[in-house]
């Protein structure tokens, strides 16, 4: 804990400097969180079109809002929430059917989630999450894969903490229904 108190001052002291942020923090949370951005961009959208895009300009916004990192919370939250915005902007501009719609188009491609599956059972639930609604499959992936408490969920969607854990429950059990299904209807045990 004291380690992680440490390093969110160092990040906020960084990004507080003026005539800009320390490049050699910045090349660190890029290394660091990239992969994680990138990952969570791509679920929230349901497609990968955009999303290098949204990313540097989430990094631009880092560098331009870096004064108002709270260096009591940790960074993660805060990052995602520059890019969640960023991403209901794009949307607001221009509607990702994926975000618009739960099915979204028909496509001959796999989606993000099968494309990334590698054994049948993470195609099972990557299948299973891609049919969740939006908003579901956000509180579930940010609460199981990159491992955020349900405050740091809320500040992220701007959601009240009872509405994230509701989305949680709902979400988890819709998995359940799901793959139950998918079970009888395959055969399998």
């Amino acid at each position: 804990m004291a380690a992680e108190t440490e390093e969110t001052a160092r990040i906020a002291q960084g990004l507080r400097r003026r005539g800009g942020a320390d490049v050699a923090l910045l090349n660190r949370l890029v290394e660091r969180y990239q992969a994680r951005l990138v990952r969570y961009l791509v679920h929230l959208l349901g497609r990968r079109e955009h999303v290098e895009d949204l990313v540097q300009e989430t990094w631009l916004r880092v560098l331009e809002r870096g004064r108002q990192y709270d260096s009591r919370l940790r960074f993660e939250p805060w990052l995602f929430a520059i890019a969640r915005n960023l991403a209901l902007d794009l949307v607001r501009r221009k509607p990702v059917p994926a975000l618009d719609a739960p099915d979204g188009p028909a496509s001959p491609d796999p989606s993000p989630f099968e494309a990334t599956a590698k054994t049948e059972e993470a195609a099972r639930l990557a299948r299973s999450l891609a049919a969740l609604e939006p908003l579901t499959r956000e509180a579930l992936l940010l609460r199981f894969q990159e491992e955020m408490s349900l405050l740091e969920i809320a500040c992220i969607v701007e959601a009240p903490v009872s509405t994230v854990s509701s989305r949680i429950y709902r979400g988890l059990a819709a998995l359940r229904t799901q793959l139950e299904k998918e079970e009888n209807e395959h055969g399998r045990p």
